[in-house]
């Protein structure tokens, strides 16, 4: 009635082929999907997320749409930021925190980490 084989393109049934080889194919691309894809990225939301419970007040911090400011104030689900710029302040949420420089201690600058020297230099002039 219908010619399912046309042109010779019909896949014939491999000899000694296991019935479980489609099966045995998705359990290892599922697998390779996990280790490849999902494992690192909850790696990377969890480094995130210490990072941002990790923050406290007096941090300098680069919110993920760029603006730079100083933690005032931190809430539960929020925090308040002083700008640098005519001493504004800002509340945000915290899932806001793009990245955050502990004072005089370390800066993330292109995924590489370079730590600032702290001069503790008195002038003479203070004394």
């Amino acid at each position: 009635m219908y010619n399912l084989n046309l042109f010779g393109l019909a896949a014939a049934p491999a000899a000694g082929a296991s019935p479980y080889t489609g099966i045995i194919m998705l359990v290892v691309m599922f697998a390779v999907f996990y280790f490849v894809i999902i494992k690192p990225q909850k790696k990377k939301d969890k480094e995130v997320k210490q990072m941002r419970d990790s923050a406290t007040v007096g941090d300098d911090i680069i919110t993920i749409g760029g603006i730079h400011g100083k933690i005032v104030k931190i809430g539960d689900d929020t925090m308040v930021l002083e700008l640098n710029h005519g001493k504004q302040r800002m509340t945000m949420a915290k899932w806001a925190i793009g990245s955050v420089e502990k004072k005089g201690k370390e800066v993330k600058l292109n995924n590489e980490l370079i730590e600032e020297e702290v001069s503790t230099e008195i002038n003479e002039e203070d004394k």
